[in-house]
């Protein structure tokens, strides 16, 4: 079965299998109106250079649609993702904005950082919230002010980054609890994507999983095989708690079992499926 015989090409990677470790949602597609309408309002807020916040579930897609918006902005730099999630606590200011040579035991030469490495470029940070409170308030001063301090150094160095930012939580919520900056979420609220979780996009959900079907089964030597109607009807009405990423994983699973069979309900192995 051709993908593009039956829906859009995907948004996906050049190489799906070299694709970042942090990546959950490995396609994305805009069949569906509400996605429509999001790829419009995306494109929109590519192109002024603004910070924006993307809020949705994970599993959604939300770095690929960042990844999305770098490409459809006019700035030549790279697109630098970073998993806030997984930045240490004790070297978080190094690990964004940078070190001078000597500024720590080992550090024999400088690092330019996350912020550095993304000058001219776009910063994506996913789960902005998980950032500490100091860290935070750090990454506001760097944002304003347009030039950052490298650890160890006495010189500001100027520089040139659009943010984009991601969170799976409600970022007002986090601020009322006193655990998410004021002030940086006032920043970020001028241009705010909300990505709609795949039960809220049904229309995506079956061009998706054609398009998933299509490349484990050219990884595995096999011939594409259709997914029957009763399947399809199990795949609109199931509720996707793990948004595109479950969905990858459940079709790559029903095509271990069926193999270039037709896929039917039962190879789907989801709840409440006999």
């Amino acid at each position: 079965m051709d993908f593009s015989q039956h829906f859009p090409a995907p948004l996906t990677f050049a190489d799906s299998d070299k694709s970042p470790l942090s990546i959950r949602a490995k396609a994305l597609v805009f069949v569906d109106e509400r996605s429509r309408q999001l790829r419009e309002r995306a494109e929109v807020l590519a192109g002024n250079g603004l910070p924006l916040l993307i809020l949705g579930e994970t599993g959604t897609g939300k770095e690929l649609l960042a990844r999305y918006i770098h490409r459809h902005s006019e700035r030549g730099g790279l697109f630098v993702a970073v998993s806030c999630a997984a930045i240490s606590p004790q070297w978080g200011e190094a690990e964004l904005f940078g070190h001078a040579a000597g500024a720590h035991v080992g550090s024999g030469s400088s690092r330019a950082g996350w912020f550095g490495s993304a000058n001219g470029g776009t910063l994506y940070l996913d789960e902005i919230a998980d950032l500490s409170r100091p860290l935070q308030s750090k990454l506001l001063s760097a944002l304003e002010t347009r030039e950052v301090y490298r650890v160890g150094a006495s010189q500001a160095l100027p520089v040139d980054v659009r943010l984009v930012a991601a969170s799976s939580i409600d970022l007002s919520r986090a601020v009322a609890a006193g655990t998410f900056d004021e002030r940086l979420y006032a920043y970020l609220c001028d241009g705010q994507l909300l990505f709609p979780a795949l039960r809220q996009r049904v229309g995506d959900i079956l061009p998706l999983a054609e398009y998933f079907l299509g490349i484990h089964a050219l990884r595995l030597g096999l011939a594409i095989p259709s997914i029957s109607a009763a399947a399809q009807a199990v795949l609109e009405a199931h509720r996707w708690p793990g948004n595109t990423r479950e969905l990858e994983n459940v079709i790559h699973f029903a095509l271990l079992l069926a193999g270039e069979s037709e896929i039917e309900p039962e190879h789907l192995e989801l709840p409440g499926v006999a």
